[in-house]
């Protein structure tokens, strides 16, 4: 029997959101060494992380749902986010890009999708480059980056130290 299909919509982040995308963090928290964060959030402590991610300007959020409704509600499968690089105002035409997928969502493109409309919504912004740190390793997310022209500028090795080792983060950039 083949598989169903279904479509997959992104959209704006909005609060409403707030719970499953921190159920998505959360498990690349306790599970992964992709983010440094040791301890899980509550959604309440994610809130402020998440209005800094206004639906204009350079610091987006975008949220991939499954096209069908389940109840009321569309499944969140992943989000990409742009966020300041760093807080120094000569930075500020610079961005730190991201994107996180629910556990079963990978190998679909949704990935791809998320950064395709992250980017189109940046085109009009005043950002110069975006930066991506990839702990290590991660194939998935090198390829991801590398398809959308993002190149190696450099690794930070042993950078960060989480479930009892030491991790590199490499480091990739994109002109926009």
């Amino acid at each position: 029997m083949p598989s169903e299909r279904t479509e997959v919509q992104v959209r704006s982040g909005v609060e409403g959101d707030l719970d499953a995308l921190t159920d998505i963090y959360n498990h690349y928290v306790r599970e992964t060494p992709i983010t440094f964060d040791t301890a899980p959030f509550t959604p309440e402590e994610r809130r402020p992380w998440l209005l800094s991610h206004p639906e204009d300007g350079p610091y987006r959020l975008k949220v991939a749902v499954d096209g069908t409704f389940q109840g009321n509600s569309q499944r969140i499968l992943g989000y990409a986010t742009s966020s300041p690089y760093r807080a120094k105002p000569a930075y500020s035409t610079s961005v730190e890009v991201t994107v996180y997928l629910a556990p079963d969502a990978g190998g679909r493109g949704i990935g791809t999708l998320l950064y395709k409309a992250l980017f189109a919504s940046l085109a009009d912004e005043d950002v110069h480059r975006a930066y991506a740190g990839i702990a290590q390793p991660n194939e998935a997310s090198t390829r991801l980056h590398e398809r959308f022209g993002f190149r190696p500028v450099g690794t930070y090795r042993e950078v960060g130290r989480k479930f009892g080792r030491y991790w590199d983060v490499a480091w990739y950039e994109k002109e926009l």
